[in-house]
């Protein structure tokens, strides 16, 4: 499927009273799910360990 038949997909899928700018946002997120899945392909993602003591110095 290409990325315009992807995008005209994900409208279909949204109410009918959705917004321009809720069409954007959800278009933005999904750009932004889909770099994050690369980075993870590519091995460029935090291992769980370090994320969970990032989170204990943010939080503390």
């Amino acid at each position: 499927m290409s990325t315009k038949d992807e995008v005209i997909e994900l409208i279909r899928r949204l109410p009918d009273d959705v917004s321009v700018a809720d069409i954007v946002a959800e278009l933005y997120f999904r750009q932004k799910v889909d770099a994050g899945l690369t980075e993870l392909d590519a091995g460029m993602g935090i291992p769980h360990r370090q994320v969970r003591e990032q989170l204990k110095q943010w939080l503390t």
